[in-house]
């Protein structure tokens, strides 16, 4: 798909990637244990070469889901990241700091996925001006989509 370099991480900087080379194929899978690993209805995934894989900043956790399934997480803030399985290795495309390239080309687990879920985009959509203005108040701890030379270990807190 992409034979760039590619960079991403979790959501509070103590786990950060790089990667060069081919990515495979993007896809969302709709299993419980995805559901249950990501905390939603999906979970979104590429292929990557683990050759290719460079872990910059800490590195994931696991949790073995099954027999021969690991599930890479941050350990610190919770983040979902990897999909290790005997065929190979799957990220996250929601760590990739770029995900623009990677909308997913195929649904796997399909029977699996919740009845309503190709209905939830034609959902009503908020505009609501004052939620958004409340929203831009907040004060975010989160890493920003790029490599930073320093981040503190724990992220940023007051």
């Amino acid at each position: 798909m992409t034979d760039t370099i590619k960079t991403g991480g979790c959501q509070c900087g103590a786990v950060r990637f790089r990667i060069s080379g081919k990515l495979g194929r993007p896809s969302i899978c709709h299993c419980r244990m995805c559901q249950k690993q990501f905390g939603g209805f999906f979970s979104a995934l590429v292929t990557a070469p683990e050759e290719a894989m460079e872990w910059t900043r800490g590195a994931p956790s696991y949790f073995q889901s099954s027999v021969n399934i690991e599930r890479g997480f941050c350990s610190n803030c919770g983040t979902p990241m990897t999909y290790r399985h005997p065929g190979g290795l799957e990220l996250a495309i929601g760590t990739f700091d770029d995900r623009s390239d990677l909308a997913p080309q195929i649904q796997v687990n399909y029977d699996a996925r919740l009845p309503w879920v190709e209905e939830i985009f034609e959902a009503p959509v908020l505009k609501d001006q004052d939620f958004y203005a409340r929203q831009e108040a907040i004060i975010s701890f989160q890493h920003p989509d790029h490599d930073t030379e320093v981040w503190p270990a724990k992220g940023v807190k007051i």
